[in-house]
């Protein structure tokens, strides 16, 4: 079931305007359902097949930063839905063993050593942020790079495969870099990725945004948290539907 209701009237136009409930621009949208016929590229899920991969929810992301509180209800409420569909939730927390090679270069000296120095054993990029609700069932990886599916650069991806997990639902921060690189990676190992678009928070400017335009455009799909547990609800429906027979 599409839940999207695509056409509006656009008064002052005097046409039909094509919307996207994550506030896609309307010319890529035209663009995307043009050469595919349908707003999503993923228009169900296998609640059961599916991970919330939350990243860099830490201590010291969370605690400095207004916008990525505010997430946090919405990341509760997504992972409840997961889980309570027959889903995995993955928290991404960062450690760094050795200082990156360019790191300083990049980033200037003082910042790289603040991240640095958070990814160390106990540091606070190493914690999640209080508030989240972990479970223990739960999985909870490490990575020691922007991407949580880079190769040699975090576990996540081979504790997934033996539960089945071929869809990908990213939340986090911040979107437009690490939420980005992991999601770009778990698509390029042949995920099913969505990013959860109200449970992310990106840098300002616009680049939050940018990176979901970008992403529904060639990469995923996107879709507010609300479409996405429906979406797990009638998963789960089917499933139970099946199997108390006739």
């Amino acid at each position: 079931m599409n839940v999207w209701r695509p056409l509006n009237w656009d008064i002052n136009r005097g046409s039909l305007c094509m919307q996207h409930p994550s506030g896609i621009p309307e010319k890529i949208v035209r663009k995307v359902v043009a050469r595919r016929g349908r707003l999503h590229a993923f228009e169900n899920l296998d609640a059961a097949r599916t991970a919330l991969v939350v990243i860099d929810l830490d201590t010291a992301t969370v605690g400095n930063n207004d916008d990525c509180r505010r997430l946090v209800p919405t990341v509760n409420q997504l992972a409840d839905a997961v889980r309570h569909t027959g889903g995995v939730v993955a928290w991404v927390l960062s450690h760094m063993t050795d200082m990156p090679k360019h790191f300083a270069a990049i980033l200037g000296a003082d910042l790289a050593t603040k991240y640095f120095n958070d990814g160390q054993p106990n540091g606070p990029g190493t914690k999640l942020w209080r508030e989240l609700q972990q479970k223990k069932q739960d999985i909870v990886a490490f990575k020691s790079g922007a991407s949580a599916f880079f190769p040699g650069k975090c576990r996540l991806k081979e504790w997934l495969e033996p539960l089945g997990i071929d869809t990908l639902l990213i939340a986090g921060a911040v979107t437009n870099i690490c939420c980005e690189s992991s999601a770009r990676d778990a698509v390029e190992l042949g995920y099913k990725v969505i990013m959860a678009s109200d449970a992310l928070s990106g840098h300002a400017h616009g680049l939050h945004e940018a990176s979901l335009a970008t992403f529904y455009r060639i990469f995923g799909d996107v879709r507010p948290s609300n479409e996405i547990m429906e979406l797990l609800a009638q998963s789960a429906g089917r499933v139970t539907a099946s199997s108390s027979g006739p």
